[in-house]
């Protein structure tokens, strides 16, 4: 009954990510926010709710981010700007990154491209990092665990992103 079958090689994600024709406007992003020594702290993913059905890419989509930190340590030299843009691309996916003066790396993989909303949500979820940051109790490389943090950055994904 499925469009596509599911995708059992690297080489199938990008079929598999997009199981219905004529929706390529409507991403998937999937973001995290890496702490110093490489540490995932934040996680999250948006996508539009038909894509929520489909197959589940999440421990692809952590590889496929994790596989980039490279690129953005490399890009970092090469600029003085904390939105590095498109850092690197996985077949149809690609990854964009922001990084803080604490060098802190948010990172978003995603399917579309969606210039300004990227570049607005990294600052505004910068924003909110900050303020978490600022808590006495809370260690930079901690996972980020408050749920107050979490409606905020979904938030912020439904209104620059999805």
């Amino acid at each position: 009954d499925e469009l596509w079958p599911r995708a059992v090689n690297l080489g199938e994600v990008s079929r598999a990510a997009h199981p219905l024709p004529g929706c390529a406007t409507m991403g998937s992003y999937t973001f995290v926010i890496v702490a110093e020594g490489d540490k995932p702290v934040y996680e999250a993913e948006f996508m539009p709710t038909h894509k929520q059905e489909a197959q589940d890419t999440s421990h692809l989509n952590q590889f496929i981010i994790h596989a980039a930190l490279d690129m953005v340590d490399e890009t970092v030299w090469t600029t003085n700007a904390v939105y590095l843009k498109v850092v690197d691309k996985f077949n149809e996916q690609l990854i964009s990154a922001y990084v803080t003066a604490g060098r802190a790396r948010l990172m978003l993989l995603h399917d579309v491209r969606n210039e300004d909303g990227i570049k607005n949500f990294f600052h505004d979820v910068h924003e909110l990092y900050v303020k978490v940051l600022l808590n006495p109790f809370h260690s930079p490389t901690m996972s980020i665990t408050s749920e107050a943090f979490d409606a905020r950055v979904r938030a912020l994904g439904k209104r620059y992103l999805v």
